[in-house]
């Protein structure tokens, strides 16, 4: 099989992060300036516009690296996979989760360009209590069960279609409307805009996103004990480098 270097793979993460998280940005500051006094709206037009995003991001990246553009994913790829080596390595892992995070953050500032507001808007906009919380736990697990669900069971080909459906549905049936990855809480930081978070309320977002991580990869292994073996199918089937060093 081919196998794909780490830094292109490495662009592929930082490009797909940076280019979803303009969609979540970007499609966020329009619905505010077409629908002002509607937040129903405005949610709607915003859920709609990152689920198709990210469904076209995956199928543009996912052959490079996997699209996974999420740190907990790539965590639960590498720690499920290191039994049956597959999946990321941790240097992988290390790489993918930094590339994430820079991408997201471009992203944020992309988005701030195009409407043309300041490059970097710190986000005011609180979101610190133990009920969104909760609904990032919830949203996470169920995001990491849907793509290893899909990947044991030979579906990967529609990772696409079903990722980018659960993001969208997840908008509107957890508390936090569905953030669900460290590395966009973080980019969603630098915009003071509809999608925004401030930078206070980010450390408590990462860490239950890294507790439903925790849930995630136990429930997946209680119901597919063998998901680790297609690793390499995570979010959708990709070449992977250096395939004799798991550590």
């Amino acid at each position: 099989m081919h196998q794909i270097t780490l830094w292109r793979r490495l662009l592929a993460e930082f490009l797909g992060t940076a280019l979803l998280v303009t969609a979540v940005v970007g499609s966020g500051i329009m619905a505010v300036e077409l629908s002002p006094n509607d937040v129903g709206l405005q949610l709607l037009e915003n859920s709609v516009a990152t689920a198709f995003a990210l469904g076209a991001l995956i199928l543009t990246f996912g052959p490079v690296s996997g699209a996974h553009f999420n740190p907990v994913v790539s965590a639960a790829d590498w720690f499920l996979g290191r039994r049956s080596g597959t999946g990321l390595t941790i240097k992988d892992l290390g790489g993918y989760a930094v590339a994430q995070t820079l991408g997201a953050i471009a992203g944020s500032i992309l988005a701030n360009l195009m409407f043309d507001l300041a490059p970097v808007t710190m986000s005011t906009k609180e979101r610190a209590a133990g009920n969104l919380w909760l609904g990032e736990i919830v949203a996470v697990v169920g995001l990491l069960l849907l793509i290893f669900a899909l990947g044991r069971s030979g579906r990967a080909s529609v990772a696409p279609a079903a990722v980018g459906a659960y993001i969208g549905a997840a908008y509107w049936f957890t508390s936090s409307t569905s953030f669900a990855n460290p590395s966009v809480t973080i980019g969603r930081a630098f915009t003071d805009t509809f999608a925004g978070i401030a930078p206070a309320s980010v450390p408590g977002f990462v860490v239950a996103q890294l507790v439903g991580l925790l849930i995630g990869v136990a429930l997946v292994v209680a119901l597919y004990p063998h998901a680790g073996d297609n690793a390499d199918a995570v979010v959708v089937p990709h070449d992977h480098a250096d395939p004799a060093r798991r550590t």
